[in-house]
């Protein structure tokens, strides 16, 4: 009986201890779209909003948000399978077209479409936001100013535990702590409006 009970104990520290460690504390991926087919969504990405496509672009490809949306929506694209909780992502982003919106960002911890963080970069506006969107209402955490010097430009966020770090071309922006969404969650991309743009080199980390 004590052996038993010892045996039970112990597989109750277990689980307690895999409980405590960050989800997808090991997750690592990078998503370069080279190799998926032109004019389909990668696999394991779902456009929940917006018109997701990979696109031609040079001598590769790229993911291209292509639809031209009225201003309010939320352009999303998230990825199955690599539900994380604290994170480094980041992602090259090149705005292509917009009227009312351009450019774009990266979302993180999402619950579904409508439940997430979102750090994103506009440049007809000339900032780097961070935000949460809580069931579609979206609310600024923090706001830096951001040229765009033309071409490609590389967002990066780090978030663990409550502090997100957000990055643009390597200099870092915004920092600030926040609790709304505690847990993992999903990672995906997001633009606004008829924000069209395109997205390369993905690339995730779990800390």
């Amino acid at each position: 009986m004590k052996a038993y009970r010892r045996g039970l104990a112990r597989r109750v520290l277990i689980g307690l201890l895999w409980a405590a460690l960050p989800a997808g504390a090991a997750e690592n991926d990078t998503w370069t779209f080279d190799k998926d087919e032109t004019g389909a969504l990668p696999n394991g990405f779902a456009a929940a909003v917006g018109h997701w496509a990979v696109v031609a672009y040079d001598n590769g490809k790229v993911l291209a948000q292509l639809a031209r949306n009225p201003k309010p929506v939320f352009n999303v694209v998230l990825i199955g399978g690599h539900d994380t909780r604290d994170l480094d992502l980041s992602v090259n982003l090149r705005p292509v077209a917009g009227v009312n919106d351009q450019g774009g960002g990266l979302i993180w911890r999402a619950k579904d479409a409508k439940n997430y963080y979102v750090a994103r970069f506009n440049p007809l506006e000339n900032n780097f936001r961070v935000y949460t969107v809580v069931d579609g209402k979206r609310t600024q955490l923090q706001s830096a100013e951001a040229t765009y010097p033309g071409a490609w430009c590389h967002l990066r966020v780090t978030m663990k535990g409550d502090h997100i770090v957000c990055y643009k071309d390597g200099v870092k922006l915004l920092d600030v702590h926040d609790a709304t969404f505690p847990g993992p969650g999903k990672i995906g991309l997001w633009s606004k409006s008829d924000a069209q743009t395109e997205f390369d080199e993905l690339k995730l980390q779990g800390l």
